[in-house]
């Protein structure tokens, strides 16, 4: 299940207001759509204050106080109805705001823009807002992304956003937005998730417009004062939308683990070994486990990116994941705290306290299955446990493990530990390298993983420094993890050959039927 699945689930869960439920001609039409899809989160009244609101960090917009976040105007200034309308149809990235694009028809989305305007007086006592004037994107270039890379330390964005981007500035731990809340510096290496949009035209804007009611200033100011330029801004710009993949990346359920076979230097014995940039990568998507309680609707870990390779005598799989920190530190167990404490739903049974690892979790079924039976997602039951590979960073090693539900996992006994791990934490980045033999002498505890073969894997992480532990984790769905057997020779030789004498004989049988044309009499 997505993102926006969850969402959407967690929308129809929520009591719908007495007003949804009745029919009333004297309300406004804005009114009875957003009493039906707005209300859960943002309140009755509009201020941000629905019973889904404390499950959410940032918290839901307060219509009352008319500040918006993605606009085409400047800091401090109302939104255009097209703004508006822009983010009910997109909604915003990197939150739990969704879009509606394709379930409410146009009618609707335009009634709700006017409701909204009409839940704060700022939007009649004021003017209507102006558009800032932006100037066209100029064509990318080496250099113009080299002087971007020079503007983003001049005007300081490592202080919040880290110096590759991933969110892990010195300033990073201490942000707030406007409601004193704790909030994340955008991870810049991920612009499929900027919820202003992640085009290099988006990324421009917002460096014009500021992201009114949190710490992103806007850098009008900066031209204004001649500190830099604008066309300097579009290469701050250029050289940001560098920091993410070319294309937001897909998701697909089969992630391969080449056969690297008996080549030289065999498999990569190290998280950081230059070969893994040459392995294809597999992008897991990560949601919170509102499953069984404690629950926690906030995780830091948003996605994986997993790697894997095999010799037919051993698998290496390595999993890299940005976290602005390393659990534990101290300087973002304050943070941490603030998390804590402003998250919601608050069930009993949270394990967390100061000090938290990192961890991670990959996820097999102890056996194969026959078919395409598989134990429940969250570490298996008592009926088809769970084969688990656990990491934390507090150890810096992996253990075996085996589950029968959520936190129940059992460590196997040392003797019996198949399993190694390495890993390294830089620059807002975990890479963890898992290493185990495919066949094990323990068949009862250890999942056993025949060449050729596809294994169903599934992952869980947690952030210490985000208030995660126990049950409070990132979840994946299942996916397979399929191990290639090398291309014989012969299978490489065998259509070449075929095509070669296929040739030959169609030679044969032109050059035959030209000698029959010219027997002929009459013709020459």
């Amino acid at each position: 299940m997505g993102t926006r699945a969850l969402v959407m689930a967690a929308y129809l869960l929520l009591p719908l207001p007495l007003a949804a439920q009745e029919t009333d001609n004297e309300n406004p039409a804005g009114k009875v759509v957003y009493d039906r899809w707005c209300a859960g989160c943002h309140g009755t009244d509009g201020r941000g204050e629905g019973p889904g609101a404390l499950t959410m960090l940032p918290r839901p917009r307060d219509f009352t106080r008319a500040l918006y976040q993605v606009r085409t105007t400047g800091s401090g200034e109302l939104p255009t109805d097209d703004d508006i309308m822009h983010v009910i149809n997109v909604g915003m990235p990197g939150t739990a705001m969704p879009g509606w694009e394709d379930l409410l028809s146009s009618q609707e989305r335009e009634d709700l823009v006017t409701y909204l305007k009409s839940m704060s007086r700022f939007f009649n006592s004021s003017p209507p807002p102006a558009q800032l004037e932006f100037s066209n994107a100029p064509r990318v270039s080496d250099d113009r992304i080299a002087e971007g890379a020079e503007i983003y330390e001049q005007v300081e964005c490592s202080k919040c956003h880290g110096r590759s981007g991933r969110a892990d500035g010195p300033s990073a731990p201490t942000q707030k937005d406007d409601s004193d809340l704790p909030i994340y510096p955008a991870n810049l290496t991920q612009n499929w998730r900027f919820n202003g949009g992640g085009t290099v035209e988006d990324i421009y804007r917002v460096l014009r417009t500021g992201l009114d009611g949190t710490p992103m200033p806007t850098f009008s100011d900066l031209i204004d004062a001649g500190v830099i330029t604008d066309d300097q801004l579009w290469n701050l710009a250029h050289y940001v939308r560098s920091l993410s993949p070319e294309e937001s990346p897909r998701i697909r359920e089969v992630i391969t683990a080449a056969n690297v076979g008996d080549g030289e230097g065999g498999l990569p014995t190290s998280p950081t070994d230059e070969r893994w940039e040459t392995v294809d990568k597999f992008y897991i998507p990560l949601v919170g486990q509102i499953v069984v309680k404690p629950r926690w609707f906030n995780p830091r870990v948003q996605n994986l990116w997993v790697q894997a390779l095999h010799d037919s005598a051993d698998v290496a799989m390595l999993v890299s994941w940005s976290d602005p920190s390393r659990s534990p530190n101290e300087e973002w167990a304050p943070f941490a705290q603030q998390i804590v404490e402003a998250m919601g739903p608050k069930d009993e049974g949270s394990t967390w306290a100061p000090g938290a690892p990192d961890q991670l979790v990959v996820q097999f079924p102890l056996t194969l299955p026959t078919g395409m039976e598989r134990p429940y997602f969250l570490q298996g039951d008592a009926r088809r446990p769970a084969y688990l590979w656990s990491w934390r960073s507090d150890h810096d090693r992996a253990v075996e493990m085996v589950a029968r539900g959520l936190g129940t996992g059992q460590e196997q006994p040392a003797s019996s530990q198949q399993v190694s791990a390495e890993a390294a934490w830089a620059d807002g980045e975990w890479r963890v390298l898992f290493r185990r033999s495919l066949a094990t002498p323990d068949s009862t505890s250890d999942l056993q993983m025949p060449r050729a073969t596809v294994v169903p894997v599934a992952f869980q992480a947690w952030d210490g420094n985000n208030g995660e532990a126990g049950n409070q984790a990132a979840v994946s769905t299942w996916y397979f993890l399929a191990l290639e057997e090398p291309v014989p020779v012969t299978v490489l030789i065998t259509p070449l050959a075929a095509f070669l004498l296929t040739a030959v004989l169609g030679l044969v049988v032109v050059t035959r039927a030209q000698r029959r044309e010219k027997e002929i009499p009459g013709r020459n």
